[in-house]
């Protein structure tokens, strides 16, 4: 049975406190009878997944600037769209939304299905996005549960089960509080209340629109929630970078395959990965050139591992070959970019990193 009086007096706190973003439609005009448009709910969802609100907000503008509509994405370069990307992390993220794009344009005529099963169907589309979208852009009654919604139902119910095995009694617990009336606002209202009130320390109990029915407030256990299973310790990988620049200021890049981490990005020539344990690939230079080993290492952490890439550096290449726009260049090949062409921004931050060790050591030369 829906709990009705929790989720009525979250609407009344979050028509006076919703935060204002570029996607969002304001509880007054969603009143007034404004609809959200799906394209940008979708683009928006697909960019916070594991990003913050501040993080988003440039590239959403960006995006929908160069690309007003799905249709407009659809038809993107795939380069400038993955260039664009750069920086948002996730890359797996950029590659699924022009495969999404395009499918809403081949296989729906433009138009995103209205229900969670139908928005399953699409490419990247998992089943919290599927709900975020039928519920904030459509108003279907779908519960929508990030890690705003865990903490708060966590601390709602005063749940010590720790996560990941608590999600699926915290999703049950959040689907009695979703109301069938305007189900798209308070699905926002509850991430806004973990955001801005329910927050993961120092929690704002005194002015929380749920501070009375909250368990975790009464107990005093709210601070601590919610539990963790302690997450195992990183490894760490090693590898090589060549980041050469031709006599004439062109840099010879690769555009990484599609399939893998970091999948059709751009970025430098190297080797594989591998743990710290192992033997780097042979470093095989990608031209002839007398390259040198620089004593910084470009270090970074991904989701999963840390990397530390040894960075190799030459100038004065010499011209061969023809130069590539870097939009154009294909996955898993390699060519020259031409100096104006090139913008480190177009690369993820891992390959920015060696790059900014590399043209220091490169200025510093000169």
């Amino acid at each position: 049975m829906r709990d009705g009086a929790t989720s009525g007096a979250l609407l009344d706190w979050y028509d006076i406190h919703a935060r204002d973003m570029p996607w969002r439609v304001s509880p007054a005009d969603r009143a007034a009878g404004v609809r959200p448009d799906p394209y940008r709910v979708w683009l928006s969802e697909v960019m916070l997944q594991q990003t913050t609100v501040a993080a988003v907000r440039d590239y959403f503008a960006r995006f929908t600037a160069l690309w007003p509509t799905v249709g407009d994405l659809a038809a993107a370069e795939d380069g400038r769209v993955m260039a664009e990307w750069a920086g948002l992390g996730y890359y797996a993220r950029a590659r699924n939304l022009l495969k999404c794009a395009r499918a809403v344009v081949r296989d729906h005529g433009g138009v995103f299905p209205d229900t969670r099963e139908a928005l399953m169907s699409l490419p990247g589309i998992g089943p919290y996005t599927a709900s975020a979208i039928s519920a904030i852009a459509f108003d279907r009654a779908e519960t929508v549960v990030d890690g705003n919604v865990e903490r708060v139902m966590a601390r709602l119910h005063d749940v010590h089960t720790p996560l990941p095995a608590a999600k699926p009694e915290l999703t049950a617990l959040a689907a009695l509080h979703t109301p069938e009336a305007r189900p798209g606002d308070y699905a926002q209202a509850v991430m806004d209340l973990g955001a801005t009130i329910c927050t993961p320390r120092s929690p704002a109990c005194g002015i929380c629109p749920w501070r009375d029915p909250c368990a975790a407030r009464a107990e005093g256990t709210a601070p601590e929630l919610p539990k963790k299973t302690p997450k195992k310790q990183k490894p760490v990988r090693h590898g090589v970078v060549f980041v050469g620049r031709r006599r004439d200021g062109a840099w010879l890049m690769e555009r990484r395959p599609e399939s893998g981490l970091l999948g059709g990005t751009l970025g430098w020539p190297g080797t594989a990965w591998v743990a710290v344990s192992e033997e780097v690939p042979e470093a095989i230079p990608p031209a002839e050139a007398e390259w040198r080993l620089l004593p910084a290492e470009a270090l970074h952490t991904f989701t999963h591992f840390h990397l530390r890439l040894s960075i190799m550096v030459a100038e004065g290449l010499p011209a061969s070959g023809g130069e590539t726009a870097s939009a154009t260049l294909r996955p898993g090949a390699q060519g020259w970019v031409p100096r104006g062409d090139f913008r480190p921004s177009d690369m993820p931050t891992v390959m920015r990193k060696a790059f900014d060790l590399a043209r220091s050591a490169m200025d510093n030369d000169a």
